[in-house]
C-alpha cells in the first residue's frame, strides 16, 4: 500500500500567509475600481442608435471611442496570447522575428538608394500631413507589447470624478423624440404648442396672497437670513438643506414629501433606455389614501418607488442646482420629472374608463432653483396624434424670479411656490377621490350572481310592480334543478327553517351585511348559502 506523503504543515502556514495579503489587497483594489466605475455614467447602446439627432457630447464621443475599439479588437488578431508566460524561448523567438526600430537618422543612413529617392521626392512637397495625427504613442516593438500585455499596471491612489452627465444634449434629444418637450419648443413647421386650458385659472390661483409672507411675519432679517445661507452655500447638498426651507416654509404634512430617491418603479415614458428620473423634492400623497386595488392597478405610473410607505401620485417637482450646477441641466430634469408626475394624474383621473379623455389640461407643477432663480412651469399631456402612438408632454414657464434682489420679489415667488404645492395637493386629492368613488361603485353597485339563478328569478315572474322579488320563486326554481339528495334531505334537530322575506331592491333598510356577504362570495356563495337551509 502506497505511503501518501503530506507537506510540512509549517512551511504551508508560511506559504498561504502571503495568498491571503494578495486576495485583501485585490479585493481592496476591487472595491476602490468599483467605486470609480460607478462614478461615470455611460446609456446604453440602444440609446444611441434609436436616436434621431447625436449632438457632440462628452457621452457620445465616449461610445464612439468603445465601438471604435471593439471593432478593432474584433478585426485584429493578438500577437500573443495574454496568457502565454514570456520565458527565455520566447524572449528569444520574439526577438529573432522582430527588427530592432531606428531612429530617422540612422534610418536615412542606411537605407537604400531608391527608398532615399523616394523620401526626397515626398519631402519636397512638404511630405506628408500629420495634422491629425494627435496623442498617438511613440512606436514599440513587438517585444515591448508582448511584455506590456503581462505585466500589471501600478495601482494609484487617486480616485476618479464624473465629468458626464446623463442629462446633456442628447437627453434632451431622446425625450422630444418620445413626445415630451421642453418649454420654450416649436416644432419643424413653426407650430408653437398650446397652453393649457386652465392656464388662467393657474395664474389666479398661485398669485394669491398667503398671511405667512406679509411683510408683518416674514420680516427683512428673515430676508437677509436667505440671502446669507444662499451665498454661504457651495454644492446642491447644502442649498437643499439650508437654502430651499426658506421658500417652503411649514410642511403641513411630512408624510406626503420626499426626494433623492429614483422612481425606479414607474414604467419608461420613452424607449426604456433613459435613466430613472430622480427630483430633489416631491410632492405625493400617503399610500392609504388611495384604495389598494387602484394602487396594484395603476402602480407602475403612480407608485414611484418600492419603498410602500413614500408618497405616490406625485405631481409637484422641485430640481435644484448648487452655484456651479447648469440650469439646462435643472430644466431637463423637471421637464422629465413633470412628464411622469403627468401622465400619473391622468391614469388616475382616467381610471375605470376605456378610452381616456384629454381636457389638456395641466394638473402637475415643477420647479427649478439655481443660484438664487427660481423658475415655475406647468406639465401637460395631450392627445396622440395616431392610434398607437405615445401622448405629447408639453412644458410650459409659469414665471420667474430673482430671490435675491428684493424681499418683494422672494416674497412674491414663495406665494406662488407655496400656493402650486397646495393647488397640486388639491388637484391629487381630487383625482384620489373621484378613483376611489368608481371603486365603491362597483363593490356596492354589482352582485356577482350565477347567470342560471338570475334565470331561475326570472323566469319565477313573481314580480311585483314596485320592483320586488320574492324569495319562494327563487328557492322553489333551485328545488326542481337541485338533485334528490338535496330536496330529500332531512331537517335536522334545532334548525330553523328559513323565514319568507321580500328583498326590495329600493328598500333603504335592506340588511347591508347580507347584500356584502352575496358580494363577496358570489355566485358560489350564494349557492352554499341556500344549500346550507332548509328550504320551505
Amino acid at each position: 500500500m502506497p505511503v501518501v506523503q503530506l507537506s510540512n504543515p509549517r512551511k504551508r502556514r508560511h506559504s498561504e500567509q502571503p495568498t491571503l495579503q494578495q486576495n485583501k489587497a485585490s479585493q481592496h483594489v476591487c472595491k476602490r475600481q468599483g467605486r470609480s466605475h460607478l462614478s461615470g455614467f455611460q446609456y446604453p447602446p440602444a440609446f444611441w442608435d434609436n436616436l434621431s439627432k447625436i449632438h457632440l457630447t462628452k457621452l457620445a464621443l465616449k461610445e464612439l471611442d468603445r465601438r471604435n475599439t471593439q471593432a478593432t479588437l474584433n478585426s485584429r488578431q493578438p500577437y500573443l496570447r495574454p496568457d502565454r508566460r514570456i520565458t527565455r524561448r520566447v524572449s528569444a523567438e520574439l526577438k529573432k522575428s522582430s527588427q530592432p526600430l531606428k531612429s530617422p537618422a540612422e534610418y536615412l543612413r542606411y537605407c537604400a538608394m531608391s527608398d532615399l529617392k523616394n523620401i526626397k521626392q515626398t519631402a519636397r512637397h512638404g511630405g506628408p500631413d500629420l495634422m491629425d495625427l494627435r496623442g498617438l504613442p511613440n512606436p514599440s516593438s513587438p517585444l515591448e507589447s508582448a511584455m506590456s500585455l503581462t505585466q500589471p499596471k501600478p495601482t494609484t491612489n487617486t480616485t476618479n470624478t464624473p465629468s458626464t452627465s446623463p442629462y446633456n444634449r442628447d437627453f434632451q434629444q431622446k425625450l422630444i423624440d418620445g413626445s415630451i418637450y421642453p418649454e420654450g419648443y416649436e416644432f419643424p413647421d413653426g407650430r408653437i404648442p398650446p397652453q393649457p386650458a386652465n392656464w388662467e385659472t393657474i395664474n389666479q390661483r398661485l398669485a394669491q396672497r398667503r398671511p405667512s409672507l406679509s411683510p408683518s411675519r416674514f420680516s427683512d432679517d428673515e430676508f437677509r437670513a436667505f440671502k446669507r445661507a444662499n451665498a454661504l452655500a457651495p454644492k446642491e447638498k447644502q442649498v437643499i438643506a439650508s437654502v430651499i426651507p426658506f421658500i417652503e416654509g411649514d410642511i403641513k404634512d411630512a408624510k406626503c414629501v420626499s426626494g433623492g430617491i429614483p422612481l425606479t418603479s414607474l414604467d419608461p415614458l420613452t424607449d426604456g433606455t433613459l435613466v430613472p428620473g430622480n427630483p430633489d423634492i416631491y410632492y405625493g400623497a400617503r399610500p392609504e389614501q388611495l384604495d389598494q386595488r387602484v394602487r396594484n392597478e395603476l402602480r407602475a405610473h403612480i407608485i414611484p418607488s418600492t419603498q410602500a410607505d413614500l408618497p405616490i401620485v406625485p405631481n409637484f417637482f422641485l430640481e435644484v442646482k448648487g452655484p456651479d450646477g447648469l440650469p439646462a441641466v435643472a430644466k431637463r430634469q423637471a421637464s422629465y420629472s413633470g412628464a411622469l408626475g403627468a401622465r400619473g394624474i391622468h391614469s388616475l383621473q382616467s381610471y375605470g374608463q376605456d378610452n381616456a379623455p384629454y381636457f389638456n389640461n395641466a394638473y402637475t407643477v415643477t420647479s427649478t432653483y439655481h443660484d438664487g432663480t427660481l423658475k415655475m412651469f406647468t406639465s401637460h399631456p395631450t392627445q396622440p396624434v395616431s392610434s398607437g402612438s405615445r401622448p405629447e408632454y408639453f412644458m410650459h414657464l409659469l414665471n420667474s424670479w430673482s430671490m435675491i434682489g428684493r424681499p418683494e420679489a422672494f416674497r412674491q415667488a414663495a406665494t406662488y411656490y407655496r400656493n402650486g404645492r397646495d393647488w397640486a395637493k388639491e388637484q391629487r386629492d381630487v383625482a384620489i377621490r373621484q378613483a376611489n368613488e368608481k371603486v365603491n361603485e362597483v363593490r356596492t353597485g354589482t352582485l356577482a350572481i350565477d347567470p342560471s339563478f338570475v334565470q331561475a328569478s326570472s323566469s319565477a315572474g313573481e314580480a311585483t310592480s314596485d320592483g320586488t322579488h320574492t324569495i319562494e320563486a327563487l328557492t322553489e326554481q333551485i328545488r326542481t334543478r337541485a338533485p334528490e339528495n338535496l330536496t330529500q334531505t332531512p331537517r335536522r334537530l334545532g334548525h330553523r327553517p328559513l323565514k319568507r322575506r321580500r328583498l326590495n331592491t329600493g328598500d333603504s333598510d335592506y340588511d347591508q351585511s347580507r347584500q356584502s356577504g352575496l358580494q363577496q362570495s358570489g355566485s358560489s356563495g350564494l349557492s352554499r348559502q341556500l344549500e346550507n337551509q332548509d328550504i320551505e
